[in-house]
């Protein structure tokens, strides 16, 4: 068995590539999986840059968030609108974070 197909790629993730109505994702299962490696190693790498934004410039973890989420929506980021959102909402995870900041983003 490869490596790819070892990948559980989680229902959130699943869900940015199945359109409103439908059940069935738009995109084949090797190319979700390798955007949410690609989507979740991003999130990973934030988690320090995060941190270091939180102390240095000493505002609040909302504000770190935003901050990131706005670094993601920009179009050399590598990642879409939807996934810009999973990524801030994992990164918050990962850090203990509320994502209540990111779902109200726009």
């Amino acid at each position: 068995m490869s490596d790819e197909n070892q990948i559980i790629v989680p229902p959130s993730f699943v869900a940015l590539y199945v359109d409103p109505g439908r059940i069935k994702p738009r995109a084949p299962r090797d190319e979700i999986a390798s955007r949410y490696e690609f989507c979740e190693d991003l999130a990973t790498m934030l988690t320090e840059h995060a941190r270091n934004q939180l102390f240095e410039l000493g505002i609040t973890e909302d504000d770190v968030l935003i901050r990131c989420y706005r670094g993601l929506r920009t179009p050399d980021s590598g990642v879409d609108a939807a996934e810009a959102q999973w990524v801030a909402r994992r990164l918050a995870e990962l850090l203990g974070w509320s994502d209540a900041v990111v779902l109200a983003a726009p």
